[in-house]
């Protein structure tokens, strides 16, 4: 099976249950499991997480997920290029004016041939993924 991108929205909606998204993202995150499917992401998305948890009783999550992804490799960092390329995309208002951060996901996905993102962020249809809830 493919790996799948995780995404800030669906790492938010898992971890906070008052999260509209809650309840489809926690089943999403199950089915995942139960597939054994692996999960990476980049420092990016992590960072957004870091901000959206800073004042929530789930903070201290983040963190045990970036130590966990770098302890098993699933931490990927993006190139130079791909945060060039990123921000051309930017520039251009690709993938339905996504942001940034989204932009970059979408360059270390194609590389790493993922076309599976843990989220709802119709950013990531737009670019021509797969969201999981």
């Amino acid at each position: 099976m493919n790996d799948v991108f995780l995404d800030t929205v669906g790492l938010i909606a898992t971890w906070d249950r008052r999260d509209q998204w809650h309840a489809p993202a926690d089943a999403a995150c199950q089915q995942l499991h139960q597939h054994a499917r692996r999960l990476v992401t980049t420092p990016l998305v992590l960072w957004e997480c870091g901000n959206a948890a800073a004042r929530c009783p789930y903070r201290p999550r983040v963190n045990v997920l970036r130590r966990f992804l770098i302890q098993e490799g699933l931490l990927i960092q993006p190139t130079l290029q791909e945060t060039e390329a990123a921000w051309s995309a930017y520039d251009r208002g690709e993938a339905a004016e996504a942001g940034i951060v989204d932009h970059v996901s979408f360059v270390v996905m194609r590389r790493l041939g993922i076309t599976e993102a843990f989220t709802n962020d119709r950013h990531f249809q737009a670019a021509g993924f797969t969201t999981l809830f």
